[in-house]
C-alpha cells in the first residue's frame, strides 16, 4: 500500500491509500499550521504508510490533534501509533464518545468536544459538529474548517472504487450505490435534517473518508443526498407498515 498526498485546499491536505481488498480509498486529512490537526487516525496497518507521507509534510513531534469522525477500525485503529509517535499530540473527539469509549481506549486522555467547539491550528478553526447516528454511530461527528469552508464528511458521499484525489462531477450516485452494496448508513427520522443542517454551512469542499474531495455546488449536493435518504426512509417505514 502507498499512500498519496494531495493539497484539497490551502493547507488542507488529504492522505489517501487505497485498500484493494475493501475495493476503497481510505482518506485521512491533515490541517497544517502552529498546531496541525489530524482528522482519521486510520488503520493500524496503514499507519506506516501515512504516518510516513505526513512526515514529507509536518515532523510529526509538530501534530497537535488527532481526531476523528466514530470510534470504529479506520477512523481510530491507529490512535495509539499516533499518540507514541506524536508525543505533543492530544486526542480530541465528541464528549459522550470520550465518555462511553475514548477515555478508556486512548492511552493519553482526550480532549472531550461539546457540539460547535473549535480547535485552533493557527490561522485555521475546526468547528466538531456532533451528528449522532449520522451515518452511524451513537458518538458520530464530523468537523468543519471554518476559514476554507471544507467538510470533513467522513463516512457521507462513500464510494468504492478507485477516484482522482478531487472531482467536480456527481458523487451523489456513487454514495447511493454503495449505500445500496454495504447499507452503512442509520435509516432514521433525523438522518436528512442533519444532512440538510450540514448544508447551512455553505461548505466549498466536500471531504469525504471514502472518495474524491468535492469541489462543486456542496449545498446542493447536500441537499440531494438528504432528500435521496428521505425517500429511502419513506420506503423502510412503509415496508414495515405492511
Amino acid at each position: 500500500m502507498s499512500t498519496t498526498i494531495s493539497e484539497i485546499a490551502p493547507d488542507i491536505y488529504r492522505l489517501s491509500t487505497f485498500v484493494e481488498e475493501a475495493n476503497l480509498v481510505m482518506n485521512q486529512f491533515l490541517v497544517d499550521g502552529e498546531e496541525p490537526l489530524l482528522f482519521h487516525a486510520g488503520q493500524r496497518a496503514l499507519f506506516p504508510s501515512v504516518s510516513d507521507a505526513i512526515s514529507r509534510l509536518i515532523s510529526l513531534d509538530k501534530l497537535k490533534w488527532i481526531t476523528f469522525g466514530h470510534v470504529e477500525a479506520d477512523e481510530c485503529g491507529s490512535m495509539n501509533s499516533w499518540l507514541a509517535a506524536a508525543p505533543n499530540a492530544q486526542v480530541a473527539h465528541g464528549a459522550m464518545g470520550c465518555f462511553v469509549q475514548v477515555n478508556d481506549l486512548a492511552d493519553r486522555l482526550p480532549v472531550p468536544l461539546q457540539d460547535g467547539d473549535v480547535l485552533e491550528t493557527g490561522g485555521r478553526q475546526v468547528r466538531h459538529i456532533d451528528t449522532p447516528h449520522v451515518p452511524h454511530g451513537w458518538d458520530a461527528g464530523l468537523m468543519f474548517e471554518e476559514t476554507t469552508s471544507t467538510l470533513f464528511c467522513g463516512d457521507l458521499f462513500t464510494a468504492f472504487g478507485h477516484h482522482p484525489a478531487s472531482t467536480e462531477e456527481e458523487i451523489i450516485a456513487p454514495a447511493l450505490d454503495a449505500e445500496d452494496l454495504a447499507h452503512a448508513t442509520c435509516l432514521t427520522p433525523a438522518l436528512g435534517p442533519t444532512i440538510r443542517a450540514l448544508a447551512e454551512l455553505e461548505p466549498k469542499i466536500l471531504a469525504p473518508m471514502h472518495g474524491p474531495a468535492f469541489s462543486g455546488n456542496c449545498v446542493q449536493t447536500l441537499h440531494e443526498l438528504a432528500s435521496a435518504y428521505d425517500s429511502r426512509f419513506v420506503a423502510q417505514t412503509e415496508s414495515y407498515r405492511s
